[in-house]
């Protein structure tokens, strides 16, 4: 038995010797030069270069973990982010429908559009911030059915004489806000020149029966004003070349981009802010701006805080969300960043949102003091704060100062407490009165004594 033992350990190491020479006889292998740089210069040819004009991207996983849905197309894939998903397939019957519809209203033809868009099949594929694993005939047909879609739900919705009796996206009313929802998505984005390269080919330019010419971005806030109208101010038009935007995502950010008069080089001192309960008990009014303005136009003077109206509903957290991600992939300007920090500085508790909804400053279509708070505070996780350019340091600076001063709250407090209403004033008026005449009385009796 001990034999046998003995005899399978002894081959055991025999064996082992055996593959330790041969590890060792690899490892002194001559490496094949040439083969390992031809390789590698391989993958670096394959190798998606990251170009400036890069500017559309996956959101970061750290952002996609809270939520994944808001930043997945529900309804219809635009771009290649996520085309060919299984859950989307039946938005592209209504994509060759559409693209029908743009052919009918267009002086050119099919191949005139196909080739627009393959004269530019370089710029667009740089546009994206990977690789996109599409030949080029299935990418140029992707790009062509999408952008032809964006164009006529555009024209559609805003102008009349573009509809038909058997459309099936706008007979469907929840259909074309889904829609609306998707086209917000960082990830679901086409580059907005190809909208208006192939607008311009089409020369669809008046919108019958008016015969109203508009530009694609005209059309594009006409169309988001419907759905985001606090979102896009009026007269932005005014100040936004349609060459410097980048896609939707970027549109409606640019919406809110602060004038140069608004930027401040202050830096934050301090995130200790007083939230809007304690700025109502130190004596702070509150008003609402005009509809119209940037969220980003907050003012305080005199005791008043004006602050632009913020209309919040179910879909509130998707528009900010992707605009969050795309600052954070994208820009070196966190504005939109800068005001989800300052209403979460003022905004803690459902209180804080009572006040703001019966002052006309937020608009709560969630009819939920508690769940605006939530959705508030959920939007500013994994938020940009940088103190170097906040915009809203010289507002936190004056809004703490004005605090600060013990004036302020006692005579909030006495208004609160005394004047809050006309039978309380009445009161103590009378109060004041008996107290003068028992006062005159008594030293009356002083003097006659």
């Amino acid at each position: 038995m001990e034999n046998g033992g003995t005899s399978s350990t002894n081959q055991q190491m025999i064996d082992q010797s055996h593959g330790n020479v041969g590890e060792e006889e690899n490892s002194q292998l001559p490496l094949d030069i040439n083969k390992l740089a031809k390789s590698l210069r391989a993958d670096m040819e394959m190798l998606h270069s990251f170009s400036d004009q890069c500017c559309i991207y996956r959101v970061p996983i750290r952002l996609r973990e809270s939520n994944e849905k808001i930043f997945t197309p529900q309804v219809v894939n635009l771009g290649p982010l996520h085309h060919g998903k299984e859950e989307l397939k039946a938005m592209e019957e209504h994509k060759i429908l559409y693209l029908q519809d743009f052919l009918k209203w267009s002086t050119a033809s099919m191949e005139d559009v196909i080739k627009v868009v393959e004269e530019r099949e370089t710029r667009l594929r740089n546009c994206y911030a990977e690789t996109i694993d599409l030949g080029r005939e299935d990418f140029v047909k992707m790009i062509l059915l999408d952008a032809s879609f964006i164009i006529m739900v555009l024209l559609k919705d805003c102008c009349e004489g573009f509809e038909s009796s058997n459309d099936r996206i706008f007979n469907k009313p929840w259909m074309l806000s889904d829609i609306s929802l998707d086209m917000c998505l960082i990830e679901n984005q086409l580059p907005f020149f190809i909208l208006e390269d192939l607008f311009k080919a089409s020369n669809i330019t008046k919108c019958s029966p008016a015969e109203e010419e508009y530009s694609v971005i005209e059309l594009a806030h006409k169309f988001f004003e419907k759905r985001w109208d606090s979102w896009l101010k009026k007269a932005i038009l005014e100040e936004i070349n349609s060459s410097e935007v980048a896609h939707f995502v970027d549109f409606i950010r640019k919406c809110q981009k602060p004038s140069e008069s608004d930027k401040t080089d202050k830096e934050l001192e301090t995130i200790n802010v007083p939230s809007i309960t304690e700025l109502d008990e130190a004596g702070v009014k509150f008003s609402s701006f005009e509809q119209g303005k940037s969220l980003l136009d907050m003012k305080f003077d005199r005791g008043i805080l004006e602050m632009p109206l913020l209309k919040i509903d179910d879909n509130t957290e998707i528009l900010f969300r992707n605009i969050q991600a795309f600052e954070q992939c994208h820009c070196d300007e966190y504005y939109i960043a800068n005001y989800i920090s300052m209403i979460n500085f003022l905004v803690i508790t459902p209180k804080d949102v009572e006040i703001l909804v019966r002052n006309g400053i937020i608009e709560n279509w969630i009819h939920d003091y508690e769940a605006v708070t939530t959705l508030l505070h959920n939007i500013s996780k994994e938020n940009a704060l940088s103190a170097d350019d906040f915009i809203f340091a010289s507002l936190v600076e004056d809004l703490n100062a004005y605090c600060r001063r013990r004036w302020n709250k006692w005579k909030a407090t006495l208004k609160q407490e005394y004047f809050h209403t006309p039978w309380a004033i009445i009161s103590l008026i009378a109060a004041l009165v008996l107290l003068i005449l028992t006062m005159v009385q008594t030293v009356c009796s002083l003097i006659q004594l």
